[in-house]
């Protein structure tokens, strides 16, 4: 299995909605790409203020690494991103394992 984590630096004027459809569409991807067992997101509340500014996230685990590999440039995963992600972000820190 891998964990694909995805942490982000939301602008400013991210709204309430905009972080929701991001986490709705992430969820959709599931029913749409092969491999992707489990997605959760939402807003950072750790009380240890290690956050480096990223306030929001999400955890994608997908079955193996070829799952992963296929869902990285999957067309709906490229949309999701150029529509809902890429708009209400200035930074993204990836890390599978």
């Amino acid at each position: 299995m891998i964990q694909h984590i995805v942490l982000l630096k939301l602008k400013p004027d991210t709204t309430d909605a905009q972080k929701e459809a991001l986490a709705e569409g992430l969820e959709a991807l599931r029913s749409k790409i092969p491999g992707i067992e489990s997605v959760s997101a939402g807003d950072d509340c750790s009380p240890e203020g290690k956050q480096h500014g990223f306030n929001w996230g999400f955890v994608m685990a997908f079955k193996d690494e070829a799952s992963r590999d296929a869902y990285l440039p999957h067309p709906d995963h490229t949309a999701l991103a150029t529509t809902l992600l890429r708009p209400i972000v200035d930074d993204v820190l990836v890390l599978d394992f």
